[in-house]
């Protein structure tokens, strides 16, 4: 199992300088990874104003400080984005961090904040079918092959991208609820799974009823990592964690927001280390 941090871009994390901070710190403490939301504001049930930092832009200034860490937005909804753009800025986070970047995608939360605000089509099947599409398309554009596609939604013609990324693929992980087969399906098409409970976290029989149904759809199929999140008091507080890396998670985020602990105990629990399983 891989240890990685889990952190928003918006209240105290809209400090690009304390998101460098965290990334160093989880470098130097032995975690394996650091992940960060992709919103356009902080939308979630909080007042309007709050301060929120561009993903993208910190998760260049966090490749910069560090040397080891895999990183990457966790999760970035294609369906408000345009697939190529997105392209561009994974191909050139991946030279810029030596070829360290994850890549996670989804249908993108919440609705009201991230697309009627700005006059984005908020239809689930249509950010779904986006989300298809764009998916589609980053892959094949950072394939470095010349691209002719016409779906639904986008269309591109004879578009030839260069360079290529540092590595031969970029991991792309794929949030799916718990409760819905079609987003299971997809993520098991990919790279890995980040399958999203039915509350705050997800229940361990949650994460192995989508263990068992990607299994299935996979049929065995090469490496696949599982992904799951939670809060630990300290590197001891480790039973949760242990009982997910049973049930076959490859990797555990460790979940830090204002909502849990002040900032400034989020980085103490950081420098702490991961969790010891």
């Amino acid at each position: 199992m891989q240890f990685g941090v889990y952190v928003p871009n918006f209240r105290s994390y809209a400090d690009p300088h304390r998101l460098i901070e965290l990334a160093r710190e989880a470098e130097s403490a032995g975690w394996d990874g650091i992940f960060i939301w992709d919103h356009v504001f902080a939308s979630l049930g909080l007042e309007p104003g709050q301060p929120t930092a561009d993903p993208w832009v910190a998760l260049a200034a966090m490749a910069t400080a560090t040397e080891r860490l895999r990183l990457g937005p966790l999760v970035t909804p294609i369906a408000r984005r345009r697939p190529w753009k997105v392209a561009r800025e994974l191909v050139t986070l991946d030279h810029l961090s030596g070829g360290r970047v994850i890549f996670g995608a989804g249908l993108g939360l919440p609705v009201e904040g991230e697309f009627e605000a700005f006059g984005e089509n908020p239809d689930a099947r249509t950010r779904a079918d986006k989300l298809d599409e764009g998916l589609d398309i980053i892959t094949r554009l950072l394939s470095g092959d010349p691209l002719n596609f016409e779906g639904e939604h986008f269309k591109l013609t004879n578009v030839h991208f260069g360079p290529k990324p540092v590595q031969e693929r970029i991991p792309v992980w794929v949030a799916a609820t718990c409760t819905a087969r079609r987003p299971q399906r997809r993520a098991a098409r990919w790279d890995g799974v980040i399958p999203m409970g039915s509350g705050m976290w997800i229940e361990l029989g949650e994460f192995e009823s989508v263990r068992d149904y990607i299994g299935e759809q996979r049929d065995g199929n090469g490496a696949y990592d599982l992904v799951t999140y939670g809060f630990t008091a300290s590197p001891d507080d480790a039973a949760t964690v242990a009982a997910f890396k049973e049930a076959g998670a490859t990797w555990w985020l460790e979940q830090v927001h204002d909502d849990l602990a002040p900032y400034d105990a989020a980085l103490a629990r950081i420098k702490q280390g991961p969790p010891r399983v």
